[in-house]
C-alpha cells in the first residue's frame, strides 16, 4: 500500500511539528522551505534563548490567548504546555522553567530546539526540499498538490504553515495568506501583536529626547479610554518613535482597537516606594540640595537622561532654588514620578512585530483537525491562522499544538 503523500509548506515551528507528526503516523512527507535553514524565526525567539512554551495547563493557555482562544480548545486539550515539555525532553533537550512559567532549554540556546526537530525529521525520513511554494493545485474541491518554483509536488494532503507577516527577514512573506485566499479562504486584516509602540510623552514632548534610555524594574499600566486594562512590572526602552522593550511588547497585545479607542501608558518610575516613602525620599534629597537649582537636585533619584523630561513635566522652573519649592509643587513632582505618562498613537508596522494578529479565518477551519472546511485535504498550522497570544511561550505553544493536530489529521484522513 502506498503511503499517503503529504506536503508541508513552511519549515518553521508549526511546519516542522506538523511534518514530524504526519511522518510518525506513516505519511510520506515532503517539507518545502526556501530558507537555507529551518526554524529561522524560531532561532531568534526569546533573544536567541527560545521560550519554547509555558509550563501551563489548558485553562492557562486559553486565558493567555486573547484572539480566538476558544478555537484552540481541542488542540490544547490534546497537547498543552506540559505535553510540549515532555515532547522536547523526549527529543533529548533538557528544559527549565523560569519566572512566569516560561520554559527555556537549560542551555539557553534556541538552536538546541531547532536542531532536535531537524534530527527527528531526518530520523523519520521526511524529505526536505529547498523550494518556495507558489500555489496550491486544486481540483473538485480538494487539494492535489503544490506547485513550487522548481517543480510540482503531487499530494493527497497539504499543510500550510508559512507563518505570518512579522519579521519578513526570516522569510515571512505572506505567501501562505495569498494561497489560502486563492483557495477561497477569508484572511482577516493583518496587524502586529507584541510590537513596539509609537507615542509621545504626555508632559515633556517627543520620546526621541529619551532615545536609548532603558528603565528596569518599573511598573507599567495601560489605559484604554481612561480605563485600566493591563498592568505589569519589568523593563522598558525609549526609542526615537516611542517605546519598546519586554514590558511594552507584552502590553501591546492588549491594545487592539486603535481605530476606535485611545491608549496611554503610565510608568511608575519607583514601584518599590509608596507615595509616602517616596515623599520622604524627596524631602531628604531636597534637604541635601537645598541651595541648588531644582534641575540639579534629582541626580540621586533618576537616570541623567530622564531628568530634563521630569523637570519639564513637573512644571517646576528648572532654575528655582530647591528650598523655595512649595508642598504643592512637590506633590506634582511626586505624582509625575508615580504616573509618568506616554500617550500612544499607534502600534509600529507589522514588520516590526514578533507575531502577526489576523490571518486565515478560524470559522473556515475545523478546530479538531485544522482541516479547511472549504477544501478537502488542505490543513493550516501556526501563525498563519487568526489566533495570537501574549508573550511567555504561548505563541510557540500555538505553533506546536496546531502543527501536531494538522500533522496527525492529515496522515489519518481517509482518501
Amino acid at each position: 500500500m502506498m503511503s499517503k503523500r503529504i506536503v508541508v509548506i513552511g519549515g518553521g515551528a508549526a511546519g516542522m511539528m506538523a511534518a514530524i507528526c504526519a511522518a510518525e503516523q506513516g505519511g510520506a512527507v515532503t517539507l518545502l522551505e526556501p530558507n537555507e535553514r529551518l526554524g529561522k524565526k524560531l532561532n531568534i525567539t526569546g533573544k536567541g534563548r527560545c521560550n519554547v512554551t509555558n509550563n501551563a495547563d489548558l485553562e492557562t493557555l486559553l486565558a493567555n490567548t486573547p484572539r480566538n482562544g476558544k478555537f484552540l480548545y481541542s488542540a490544547f486539550s490534546r497537547f498543552d504546555g506540559r505535553d510540549a515539555m515532555a515532547f522536547f525532553q523526549g527529543l533529548g533537550v533538557p528544559l527549565k522553567t523560569e519566572r512566569g512559567n516560561r520554559v527555556f532549554p537549560v542551555s539557553d540556546r534556541a538552536f538546541d530546539i531547532s536542531g532536535a526537530l531537524e534530527r527527528r525529521l531526518k530520523a523519520l525520513k521526511v524529505v526536505l526540499v529547498r523550494d518556495r511554494a507558489l500555489s496550491l493545485e486544486l481540483a473538485d474541491g480538494a487539494v492535489r498538490g503544490v506547485l513550487g518554483e522548481r517543480r510540482a509536488y503531487p499530494a493527497e494532503a497539504v499543510i500550510l504553515a508559512t507563518g505570518g507577516v512579522s519579521y519578513p527577514a526570516t522569510g515571512s512573506t505572506g505567501d501562505g495568506h495569498r494561497m489560502a485566499a486563492e483557495a477561497g479562504h477569508t484572511v482577516t486584516p493583518l496587524q502586529g501583536s507584541l510590537v513596539p509602540l509609537q507615542g509621545v510623552l504626555e508632559k515633556g514632548g517627543p520620546c526621541v529626547r529619551l532615545q536609548g534610555l532603558s528603565l528596569r524594574n518599573i511598573g507599567l499600566t495601560v489605559f484604554e479610554n481612561q480605563k485600566k486594562i493591563y498592568t505589569d512590572f519589568g523593563e522598558l526602552l525609549f526609542t526615537h518613535f516611542g517605546v519598546s522593550g519586554p514590558l511594552v511588547l507584552s502590553a501591546s497585545a492588549h491594545m487592539r482597537h486603535f481605530d476606535k479607542k485611545t491608549y496611554r501608558l503610565e510608568i511608575d518610575l519607583k514601584p518599590a516606594l509608596d507615595e509616602q516613602t517616596l515623599d520622604r525620599r524627596l524631602l531628604s534629597d531636597f534637604e541635601k540640595h537645598a541651595n541648588s537649582d531644582f534641575r540639579n537636585a534629582l541626580d540621586d533619584l533618576l537616570p541623567q537622561k530622564l531628568i530634563p523630561a521630569v523637570v519639564e513635566g513637573s512644571g517646576i522652573p528648572p532654575h528655582q532654588k530647591v528650598h523655595e519649592i512649595t508642598r504643592e509643587q512637590r506633590r506634582e513632582l511626586l505624582h509625575l514620578l508615580k504616573h509618568f505618562s506616554v500617550v500612544i498613537s499607534a502600534p509600529c508596522p507589522v514588520s516590526d512585530a514578533i507575531v502577526t494578529s489576523g490571518g486565515v479565518k478560524v470559522g473556515e477551519i475545523n478546530p479538531t483537525t485544522m482541516e479547511s472546511k472549504l477544501v478537502k485535504g488542505l490543513y493550516f498550522a501556526g501563525e498563519l491562522i487568526d489566533v495570537d497570544a501574549y508573550t511567555g511561550g504561548f505563541n510557540l505553544q500555538i505553533a506546536w499544538a496546531t502543527g501536531r493536530t494538522a500533522g496527525i489529521a492529515a496522515a489519518q484522513q481517509e482518501l
